[in-house]
């Protein structure tokens, strides 16, 4: 399995190698080994599992859980297609504001690793589009926050030939300024106690 740092430090691409033959294909989606010589420690304990399907032009995000508790994911695409965003909402790193962004799809097979603190969003490219997440911490609504992804400020990367359909939270979400004038955004050491607890 290859990986890469993303733009975001902390957060990673995972390409696992699939093994296709005359009845179909096989791919291993996580492998300790390799995700130890990435990150220097092994997959987060995995309290939930979930599965979101989308059609096209569906964006889910940007969402994030500060820290205590926070909230680490482990991120696929199991069929379709999605452009993954990843934005550092940590005050304090030292890729604050920083934003990269992963084509995900269910051929590709590529993983995305999101550590706590860091802003997550993802656009369906097709439809019946499936995203898989293993996640540290089970869904607490009062946990997870959420920033507007339409925010000129963060300019994040939204195709432009999609007319994007969001949820009515995720429409209502504030602005990066205005989370940060609420005290909302991330402490950068708070988040990286929180992955330093799983070495």
């Amino acid at each position: 399995m290859l990986s890469r740092e993303l733009e975001v430090r902390g957060a990673f691409a995972f390409q696992p190698t699939a093994y296709p033959d005359e009845r179909g294909e096989f791919v291993t989606a996580y492998q300790r080994a390799d995700f130890v010589a990435a990150l220097g420690h092994p997959l987060f304990p995995v309290a939930q599992a979930s599965q979101s399907t989308s059609r096209r032009g569906v964006v889910r995000g940007l969402h994030y859980t500060p820290a205590p508790p926070g909230t680490a994911k482990y991120v696929r695409c199991v069929r379709g297609r999605a452009l993954d965003l990843v934005v550092d909402l940590r005050l304090g790193s030292p890729t604050f504001r920083r934003v990269d962004q992963v084509e995900l799809s269910g051929s590709g097979h590529c993983a995305v690793y999101l550590p706590p603190g860091v802003g997550h969003a993802f656009v369906a490219l097709e439809d019946d589009t499936i995203i898989s997440y293993l996640l540290s911490e089970e869904y607490e609504p009062r946990n997870e926050l959420a920033l507007s992804v339409l925010d000129p400020e963060l300019g994040l990367p939204l195709p432009r030939d999609l007319e994007p359909v969001l949820s009515e939270r995720d429409r209502a979400a504030p602005t990066f300024a205005q989370a940060a004038e609420r005290g909302l955004l991330p402490d950068h050491a708070a988040c990286e106690a929180v992955r330093h607890a799983w070495s």
